[in-house]
């Protein structure tokens, strides 16, 4: 049984939506780019922080979410997690970053 759109937004918690946000984030090359763009948002906070220029916050959330949307509907062939549950996504791409840093998570 496949899990909706409605089944997503009725979890209650962050622990609860993890596993499901795992299980669209099986192909490898989806993953990758969510950490290529997780990266690139990093460096560009960075900068922002460093050079005073706040443009480029901006800058790295469309580098986050472009490349986790391609990763998404180039490869996962499924819709991002964060079209239903934005929060818990976003929660759960610095998740999943912090578990491929650290081997737990295949990259």
């Amino acid at each position: 049984m496949s899990t909706t759109v409605e089944d997503v937004k009725q979890m209650k918690s962050f622990a609860e939506f993890y596993p499901y946000y795992l299980g669209e984030h099986r192909n490898r090359t989806c993953r990758r780019l969510h950490f290529a763009g997780s990266s690139l948002g990093l460096l560009c906070l960075g900068w922002a922080i460093y050079s005073g220029a706040p443009g480029f916050i901006l800058l790295g959330l469309l580098c986050g979410y472009g490349c986790a949307w391609i990763g998404h509907f180039g490869f996962e062939k499924n819709k991002p997690a964060s079209f239903s549950r934005p929060l818990y996504s976003f929660m759960g791409d610095w998740v999943m970053y912090w578990q491929i840093w650290t081997g737990k998570i295949a990259f």
